[in-house]
């Protein structure tokens, strides 16, 4: 499964440097607008601790472990939505994305130019919240245009379709994202999916601060400010040192790294949160398979059923679904092997109903 998350933001709030520690890449950090022109995609590893354990007691000849793709999206600007600073390109490098990370400067620094002049990341955040709202209206108002006429028609599908688009417009008319519409039943979501619109993608705000407010993720002024807005639209932040992250990637000793963070007051590298951040908001847990051949981190969707889980690794797995061998990993670290947790009765037998849950190591049985 594909998870591919945007770095948005204005320009020169740290993107780039922040990307860059994501991926190791080299997206060109410079002091002006749209030094980022081609979205820059970098693919990581996600973190989990879990993945070094099995590989620890199986010792097999690979691992595998989950992925995702951060796109280095050049700063939007005031009239993004319509087209101004190559704003059209930039939205649609949004619109193929999972997930949004929006980065705001919460510091002060007079050597780096803030392109409207001043550290204020609400205004930076309404700036760019109003240019996605608006091709988001644009979008919602091109399908009304469109299924009007049928739904007058006496098109009982076309009527729905009006119906929730009705209810987009006069959201986002009033200023406020998709995300915080709740006034839609399950099929409208589903019948009006298809638009993908950008303001209804989950966001995590990300506040990029100097070095003195990172302890304890405290932040500073701007943070709190920060939090009190998501607060609202319940999203996620996170607080983050863009330049120091930039310094922790250069440390390739373990113990330097440890040294180095452990200064910061921080326990690991914001880069790490981050990622695990961006699974939470959604809404992906891992499952493993493990064995002497490979060790194998899978990313599904929360909730999903074994067969649809068995159909990440190959559609035939899902087609011809069994049944899931299941070992659940605290299990599977205290008896080692897959006989011994069989022998003690850990190891459950699980059929087409069965919920995968975050951690578990599955075998699956299936016939084509």
């Amino acid at each position: 499964m594909s998870l591919q998350c945007g770095i948005v933001g204005l320009p020169n709030v740290g993107k780039s440097t922040l990307f860059n520690c994501l991926s190791n890449a080299k997206a060109q950090a410079a002091n002006f607008p749209f030094c980022t022109i081609e979205p820059n995609i970098g693919v990581i590893t996600v973190p989990d601790e879990r993945l070094e354990v099995l590989t620890t007691i199986a010792k097999p000849q690979n691992i595998v472990p989950a992925t995702v793709e951060i796109v280095d999206i050049a700063g939007l600007v005031k009239g993004a939505s319509k087209g101004e600073g190559l704003g059209n390109q930039f939205l649609g490098n949004i619109r193929s994305t999972n997930a949004i990370l929006h980065v705001l400067r919460c510091f002060e620094n007079d050597n780096i130019i803030h392109v409207d002049g001043s550290v204020d990341p609400i205004r930076d955040k309404e700036i760019i919240d109003t240019e996605l709202q608006l091709k988001d209206l644009d979008s919602v108002e091109n399908r009304l245009s469109k299924v009007q006429k049928q739904a007058k028609a006496g098109d009982k599908e076309a009527v729905k379709v009006m119906d929730a688009c009705e209810k987009y417009k006069a959201h986002l008319l009033k200023g406020l994202n998709i995300r915080t519409l709740d006034a839609l039943t399950e099929e409208q979501k589903e019948l009006t999916s298809d638009m993908n619109l950008l303001t209804e993608k989950p966001v995590l705000y990300v506040c990029n601060v100097d070095e003195k407010s990172l302890p304890d993720g405290a932040g500073n002024k701007w943070v709190e400010k920060i939090r009190e807005m998501a607060d609202l639209e319940q999203s996620e932040v996170m607080v983050i040192s863009a330049a120091a992250e930039a310094e922790i990637a250069e440390l390739e000793d373990a113990e330097e790294r440890a040294i180095f963070l452990a200064d910061l007051g921080l326990k690991e590298s914001g880069v790490a949160k981050l990622i695990k951040a961006a699974y939470r908001i959604l809404k992906y847990i891992t499952y493993f398979t493990v064995g002497e051949k490979e060790v194998r981190a899978w990313t599904i969707t929360e909730g999903m059923r074994a067969p649809q889980a068995a159909g990440v690794i190959h559609t035939d797995f899902e087609k011809g679904f069994i049944r899931a061998e299941v070992i659940k990993f605290d299990d599977y670290v205290k008896y080692k092997t897959e006989s011994a947790v069989k022998e003690a009765g850990k190891m459950g037998v699980e059929g087409k109903e069965y919920i995968v849950k975050d951690g578990d190591c599955m075998h699956f049985r299936f016939n084509v």
